[in-house]
């Protein structure tokens, strides 16, 4: 289970942002991106020190900030079953992608690459 397939399926779900500097926000999440940016909705943001409390409409959350995030568990419940659901597609069909297929490799230990940076100058080997 992917973090990014987690949030995603968070969306418009309660969560729990702790960011690296002690902070935190609770709020809905709105959307995310493959940086793991985060915009919430309806936040309260508590402080370092927990004495402290502000209320929100909205924010954004830089990806690289975040210490952890704190998600239901029926949404993780939910994730697992569709991974279980598509696991099970996938035995049922064809094979996975990029595996047990025709060509389409992409070289390997099978002889000199083009261009030739192996030997001696001239192409004889010494």
């Amino acid at each position: 289970m992917l973090p990014l397939t987690l949030l995603r399926a968070a969306q418009n779900q309660p969560m729990l942002v702790e960011l690296k500097n002690g902070e935190t926000y609770n709020g809905h999440l709105v959307s995310c991106d493959s940086w793991m940016n985060i915009c919430l909705r309806e936040v309260i943001l508590t402080s370092r020190e927990g004495d402290r409390f502000w209320k929100l409409p909205e924010c954004y959350i830089r990806g690289n900030t975040v210490k952890y995030l704190r998600i239901m568990d029926e949404v993780i419940d939910t994730v697992k079953e569709d991974e279980g659901k598509s696991r099970s597609a996938k035995a049922a069909g064809a094979p996975a992608a990029g595996r047990g297929g025709r060509g389409g490799g992409r070289g390997g230990a099978g002889g000199p690459s083009r261009g030739g940076h192996g030997g001696a100058p001239g192409g004889r080997g010494g």
